[in-house]
């Protein structure tokens, strides 16, 4: 797999982290926050494994089934794609 592409899923994965993160202390201080659609554009674009373990540390989004069900598939979804283009 070309680097930059490693490169690319690791920071948006970090970013994704890192927005839950901000997210969640806006809840808690009952801020403004950040849009759901936000999130579900960066997991698509590849960043769900950050949202699932942003989700899991800091216990955020927890409550919503979208989120609970959606990114372990988004995930799995990855994993595919990843796969085969190693493969190819």
């Amino acid at each position: 797999m070309d680097s930059s592409i490693v490169f690319y899923l690791v920071g948006v994965n970090a970013l994704t982290i890192l927005l839950m993160r901000i997210d969640k202390q806006k809840a808690i201080k009952k801020e403004y926050r950040i849009p759901e659609r936000t999130f579900w554009a960066l997991s698509i674009l590849g960043g769900a494994l950050g949202s699932y373990i942003g989700m899991r540390w800091f216990r955020h989004k927890t409550k919503h089934p979208s989120f609970i069900m959606g990114m372990p598939i988004l995930i799995i979804i990855h994993l595919v794609f990843i796969v085969y283009f190693i493969q190819s």
